[in-house]
């Protein structure tokens, strides 16, 4: 997603529609995630669900290695910045890390609104700073330093799950 941030940052140079689509792609995304989270965990026992996370966790954090990619002749909608963003941020959540750990979060937290609002917190402090940065400093960033952070966190999280449990 801050590839795709990026890429709309350059191409309509206007952050603040961008930031506003952003927010409201992640809370339809992330409410639509929560809920099926939230139901999953009456569906699975305890036990079952400390270990459905823990293997998340740790594919998460082996998903992070990977590099994003962008297609070069990927288009964007020719609607303005906010309706080009909601659209393509809703649509780049689905199945996406951000995504499956919503998941994961809400089949263990609740209330269910306080799991969604950190998680779109979390994608807005991940996002809204290389939207108003723009391209000018992306070349400059230390992007595989910073998805080896990631996946040694969710590495962490995957073991802390499946060492300790999940906890009460």
């Amino acid at each position: 997603t801050q590839l795709l941030a990026l890429m709309l940052a350059a191409r309509f140079r206007k952050p603040w529609p961008i930031v506003w689509g952003i927010l409201v792609a992640t809370l339809l995304n992330h409410a639509l995630a929560g809920w099926l989270g939230a139901m999953a965990a009456t569906w699975l026992t305890p036990q079952v669900l400390r270990w459905v996370v823990a293997a998340s966790f740790i594919g998460i954090a082996l998903w992070t290695l990977k590099p994003d990619t962008l297609d070069d002749d990927t288009s964007l909608p020719a609607h303005g910045a906010f309706i080009a963003t909601t659209i393509a941020f809703f649509i780049a959540e689905i199945g996406d890390k951000t995504q499956v750990a919503t998941v994961l979060l809400a089949a263990k937290y609740q209330p269910l609104w306080e799991v969604v609002a950190g998680t779109i917190v979390g994608m807005l402090l991940a996002n809204v700073p290389v939207v108003l940065l723009g391209s000018r400093f992306a070349a400059k960033l230390p992007l595989k330093a910073a998805r080896i952070a990631a996946a040694c966190v969710f590495l962490a999280l995957g073991l802390w799950a499946a060492v300790f449990g999940l906890g009460d």
